[in-house]
């Protein structure tokens, strides 16, 4: 299976904030952009591995900042590592100035999506070739957040986990 670039995977999603969508301060609920940032992923996920995907994990979200009322929203998403059927998808959430046009970053997520054929069960996806100088950065910690993830969960020793060790040594 041929290696893909990030790039392949790029997915971005553009909307405005609605006043159903809204909390009682007006701003869009966290819960409508977890679905948002969902809706990217999964299709960032498809784009890579050309199969049915399946959300796995939401490894991290971070809400920085709040997202008002009326404001153009835009979800970017790309896959930063492939594992064996698994993908971690990296997503950046910006919202644009209403009267400048400039984006701000306001949050951003890790999600993992798992490939799979008709049945449900995982397949092999392809390898990534990460290009950029951000993209090789997000490829190499996503092993380490992995590693770590196996190391909570208890399906990895401590000390096989060489790449989240070299941060401490």
């Amino acid at each position: 299976m041929q290696a893909k670039f990030p790039s392949e995977s790029f997915t971005i999603l553009t909307d405005l904030v609605l006043p159903s969508e809204t909390n009682p301060l007006n701003n869009l609920f966290g819960g409508e952009l977890l679905a948002r940032m969902d809706r990217a992923a999964s299709i960032s996920a498809r784009r890579h591995s050309r199969r049915i995907t399946v959300t796995a994990s939401v490894n991290h979200v971070a809400f920085n900042k709040s997202i008002p009322l009326g404001s153009v929203v835009t979800v970017e998403a790309k896959v930063s590592r492939s594992f064996r059927t698994s993908m971690e998808i990296f997503i950046d959430v910006w919202v644009e100035d209403r009267e400048s046009g400039n984006r701000t970053k306001a949050n951003e997520a890790i999600y993992t999506f798992v490939a799979v054929d008709e049945t449900g069960h995982p397949v092999e996806v392809p390898a990534i070739d990460p290009q950029t100088d951000e993209e090789k950065s997000r490829f190499d910690a996503a092993l380490r957040r992995k590693q770590l993830s196996l190391v909570l969960a208890g399906k990895m020793k401590p000390s096989d986990a060489t790449e989240l060790k070299a941060l401490f040594l």
